[in-house]
């Protein structure tokens, strides 16, 4: 039976399912109610979501071949077979915007279901989910002169693309072009300093800036990032995601709509949005797409082109996390309670920025602040409000620094005290001291691994019999990312391999371990999320004797591994070996240990 070679019909395409032995003949019925609800149905909207497949899979009919339901992916790719026409794996941030929203105009889109994915000097692709439908395919392409290819995508995916995607680009040409022709605006940097008749910017509070503010705050969100750059240039602001550690281009936009975004930003921060040649820090309280609340730290920058701005976004689901969640394996975890509930004695976290140590303190004070227990932290900045802590924030400019800060926590009565980060000598002694007087201090240090910890306190100036009569044990920490368990793909391994991984720290050789795959819910990139790797140091007689006489690193590392000590290198193995993230992965981690 072939196709109607002019639009996909509900009917038809039951029928084909029908003869290949994929549906139950008796849901042809469901012709009369589509056609039932189409007469109902008078808008355009109406219309796009009548589309065949999303009735087919909101029916939750079941694969009479398989037993398993039949999705949207799997109609996708029966048509790709019936069409010929390849699927598209769309990955939002891959997009570039500016371009593919010129092809055609929004209500063109819109009436066709059709959006321009990739643009390039002769050709231009564009995914629909109607193949056969094509009657627009040449005047697209006479309009742009460009040949087209045809690829199929999900058509919900289309529909809210071209929905996101139009939006944003109108509201940036609505904030940029037309102020920019009214008011001869030019962004100020060091190339323009002399160009002094050239005053102002654009309105921060206009309707399209908001919205602009609005959609790169939810489209953070939902694609699961960490910080959101604003990065000014001569004539374009680049906007960048990081997800997962990695940096991520969004969208560009005209340098004076990043000006007008940056003062929309700072407004919502309560930061003084005329001052650009100072540093400012400032914060907001938001909720997520899914109605959560949500802390957003801001910081800026004065640059050659212009303020740069960093929006850290901080996930209140992370301090609801319990310790394995958090990576840690039974091992780590039961050394790692065991350093947390002494009644007194410094507990370090070690690590590089963006390692997770602020995550893995706020769940540990989480679970250690009981009705009975005072726990005050001071930090710089407070990173994310929790009510069951009494927290305070470093002000320099009032002289509240770490060691004064301190200070006035001892005062407070407290029983546990988390200092945001050990800087200097004035904060390593005040907490060398509130440890040796009979509270719990937890502090995190910028150092490589566990060992190093202690020289680093040393070389601050503290004595090493102090060091030695007050640490209880150092955690050195990283992050790995997780493999995507839609797509991950198991391989085999042989021992000789296994072993060249493993080095010295040799674990037993697994049946198989994974690599990334690529899907949509990873967005193509094989990972989903990341989880630590530990190494705990606990600091017994041996250890300390060896600090009282000015030990190195390498020995204190070597008694540690002695007496048991897991090392980042055999945590990051086991995570390989349990099939969490991917050798290659892992070996970021562990290339130095």
């Amino acid at each position: 039976m072939p196709f109607n070679k002019n639009q996909l019909d509900l009917s038809q395409i039951l029928q084909h399912l029908v003869k290949e032995g994929i549906i139950h003949e008796e849901n042809l019925r469901l012709r009369q109610k589509l056609n039932q609800h189409n007469l109902e149905g008078s808008t355009k909207q109406a219309k796009i979501s009548l589309h065949p497949f999303v009735y087919i899979v909101e029916r939750n009919w079941k694969n009479q071949k398989t037993g398993t339901p039949i999705t949207m992916d799997t109609l996708m790719q029966w048509l790709s077979k019936k069409s010929g026409n390849p699927l598209y794996k769309l990955d939002p941030l891959q997009i570039d915007v500016n371009a593919i929203t010129r092809v055609m105009t929004y209500s063109y889109a819109r009436n066709f279901n059709i959006l321009a994915v990739e643009v390039s000097p002769t050709l231009i692709t564009i995914a629909t989910s109607d193949p056969w439908h094509t009657s627009w395919v040449n005047e697209i392409a006479r309009i742009n002169q460009k040949k087209i290819k045809l690829v199929l995508l999900d058509p919900l995916q289309i529909t809210r693309y071209i929905n996101e995607f139009y939006h944003v680009a109108n509201s940036v040409i609505s904030a940029g072009l037309d102020k920019s022709r009214q008011h001869n605006i030019k962004p100020q940097n060091f190339e323009q300093l002399l160009e002094l008749g050239n005053k102002g910017e654009l309105d921060s509070n206009d309707h399209h800036v908001i919205s602009i503010v609005d959609w790169l705050l939810k489209y953070a969100f939902s694609q699961r990032a960490s910080d959101i750059h604003f990065e000014p240039r001569r004539d374009q602001g680049y906007i960048r995601f990081r997800i997962d550690g990695k940096l991520q281009q969004v969208y560009n936009i005209p340098a004076m709509v990043m000006m007008a975004v940056s003062s929309r930003i700072k407004i919502l921060a309560r930061m003084n949005v005329a001052e650009k040649r100072l540093p400012q820090d400032g914060r907001i309280k938001t909720r997520d797409n899914d109605n959560n609340e949500v802390e957003l730290r801001l910081s800026t920058m004065p640059t050659a082109f212009g303020e740069k701005l960093v929006i850290r976004i901080f996930d209140p689901k992370l301090l609801q996390l319990d310790f394995h969640q958090l990576g840690f394996s039974v091992t780590h975890n039961h050394l790692w309670q065991q350093l947390i509930q002494h009644q007194h004695g410094l507990v370090l976290v070690t690590g590089p920025t963006g390692s997770g140590k602020t995550s893995t303190l706020y769940a540990s004070l989480k679970q250690l602040a009981k009705p009975e227990v005072n726990v005050c932290t001071i930090e710089d900045p407070i990173e994310m409000i929790e009510p069951v802590f009494n927290q305070m924030q470093v002000q320099e400019q009032i002289d509240l620094s770490f060691s004064n800060g301190i200070k006035t926590l001892l005062r407070q009565d407290p029983d546990i005290i988390m200092i945001g980060e050990i800087r200097d000598v004035d904060t390593a002694q005040m907490a060398i001291q509130a440890a040796l007087t009979g509270h719990l201090v937890l502090s995190s240090l910028h150092t490589n691994d566990t060992a190093s910890a202690v020289i680093r306190l040393i070389d601050l100036g503290i004595p090493a019999y102090l060091v030695e009569n007050s640490l209880l044990g150092v955690m050195a920490q990283r992050l790995v990312r997780v493999l995507c368990p839609h797509c991950k793909q198991a391989v085999s391994i042989s021992r000789q391999q296994w072993q060249a991984f493993c080095g010295e720290h040799l674990l037993p050789v697994p049946e198989k371990i994974y690599q990334p795959g690529a899907c949509e819910q990873c967005r193509f990139t094989g990972y989903s999320g990341r989880i630590g790797v530990f190494e705990i140091m606990n600091c017994s007689s041996e250890i300390k004797t060896l600090i009282h006489h000015n030990a190195n690193p390498r020995q204190i590392r070597q008694q540690a591994i002695d007496e048991g000590m897991q090392s980042l290198r055999c945590s990051a193995i086991g995570k390989v070996s349990e099939g969490i993230t991917s050798m290659e992965e892992a070996l970021k981690v562990i290339a130095d240990y």
